[in-house]
C-alpha cells in the first residue's frame, strides 16, 4: 500500500510539473507575443516619425530659400535702380531729355 501511494505522489508530482511547464511555456510565448507587436508598433511609429522629419527638413530648406528671397528682394528695394522701374512703371516719370517708345496694341 505505501508502495502505491508512493506511485500515485510520484505521478501527481509530475502531471503538476509538466502543468508548470505549460503554463511558463504559455506565459513565456503571451510574453513573446506582447513584445513582438510592440516591436512592430514602434517600428511603424519610427517610420512615420522619420517621415515627418524628412518632411519638415524640406520645408525649412524651402522657407530658408524664400527667406533669402525674401532678403535679396529687400536690397534690391533699396537700390536706385528700382526707384526709378517704380518711378517710370507706376509714376510714368522720365528722365529729362528720355525719349519713352510704347508698343501699339
Amino acid at each position: 500500500m505505501e508502495k502505491v501511494k508512493r506511485k500515485r505522489v510520484a505521478y501527481r508530482k509530475r502531471n503538476q510539473n509538466r502543468l508548470s511547464m505549460v503554463l511558463v511555456a504559455l506565459v513565456v510565448t503571451l510574453i513573446t507575443v506582447a513584445v513582438a507587436m510592440r516591436s512592430v508598433e514602434m517600428t511603424q511609429r519610427r517610420d512615420e516619425l522619420a517621415q515627418r522629419e524628412q518632411e519638415l527638413t524640406q520645408q525649412k530648406q524651402a522657407e530658408m530659400q524664400r527667406a533669402e528671397e525674401i532678403e535679396e528682394f529687400r536690397k534690391y528695394t533699396q537700390t536706385k535702380r528700382y526707384v526709378e522701374e517704380v518711378a517710370k512703371d507706376k509714376l510714368g516719370l522720365m528722365y529729362e531729355g528720355e525719349v519713352l517708345f510704347k508698343e501699339e496694341d
